[in-house]
């Protein structure tokens, strides 16, 4: 068996044939001090433009390394259309639910304000780099966008043309009693989604009479028992992926 690369990275480099990349002081330490890896060792980079790269190491110091990239492993293809709205959480269950949502192949994060929602701040760039770390251990080749966070009404508002654009959203709505949620996924006839968790307190009233009057949005239940939001995210997220996403045959 051929022993694959010791690491995966990501960087913001542009990536090619060739280039010469010196990294920054955090991604030197994680390689030389955290991985313990040194001149000749090879690692996977990636930068969710170019593509995945081959690179060898060439430790310059004790604590700074550059690359050298020497092969194209896998080109860049495309991320599904998964947009994954969301209220906001504490802290831990935050970065988990972020971690989770990357791994299940979200493409775009956006923390909504609702009426209930408990957080109303939220630290962009832990969420980013949450998605980084998530992406370079589960062999994604693109980062998701991360968006800064928008009022629910808002959103709905300026939704774009349902029938133009062709995008639904899955409304995750715990009152809904008919049918199971697989049955309801199977009516939507898109892979351009959007799904749609709300805080701890559910949704109001007027949020849920807002969601359900569009002809955009899909409302679908998550079972009989009520879940935690960064639980209902994992399975939200993994039933769309069954149903309508890359987890199809």
């Amino acid at each position: 068996m051929v022993k694959g690369p010791a690491a995966r990275l990501f960087i913001e480099h542009d990536l090619s044939d060739g280039a010469q990349i010196s990294l920054e002081k955090d991604q030197s330490n994680y390689l030389l001090s955290v991985m313990r890896l040194t001149s000749g060792d090879k690692i996977a980079v990636f930068n969710g433009r170019d593509g995945e790269w081959l690179a060898k190491i060439d430790k310059k110091s004790k604590r700074l390394a550059d690359l050298e990239l020497i092969e194209l492993l896998r080109p860049q293809t495309a991320p599904q259309d998964l947009h994954y709205m969301f209220a906001p959480l504490k802290r831990a269950r935050l970065d988990y639910m972020v971690q989770k949502a990357v791994e299940l192949g979200v493409s775009r994060l956006t923390p909504v304000i609702t009426d209930f929602t408990n957080v109303d701040r939220v630290n962009l760039e832990r969420m980013k780099a949450n998605a980084i770390e998530a992406a370079e251990q589960c062999g994604i080749l693109s980062i998701p966008q991360i968006d800064s966070p928008v009022k629910l009404p808002h959103l709905i508002n300026e939704w774009p043309d349902a029938e133009e654009l062709d995008k639904t959203l899955v409304f995750c709505d715990e009152s809904q009693i008919d049918g199971g949620p697989i049955a309801d996924l199977k009516e939507i006839k898109t892979s351009s989604l959007a799904v749609l968790i709300g805080p701890e307190g559910g949704f109001s009233a007027n949020e849920r009479d807002l969601l359900v009057g569009q002809r955009f949005v899909k409302a679908i239940s998550l079972g009989p028992r009520i879940m935690r939001a960064d639980t209902a995210a994992v399975a939200a997220l993994s039933l769309v992926n069954a149903v309508l996403g890359d987890w199809q045959s």
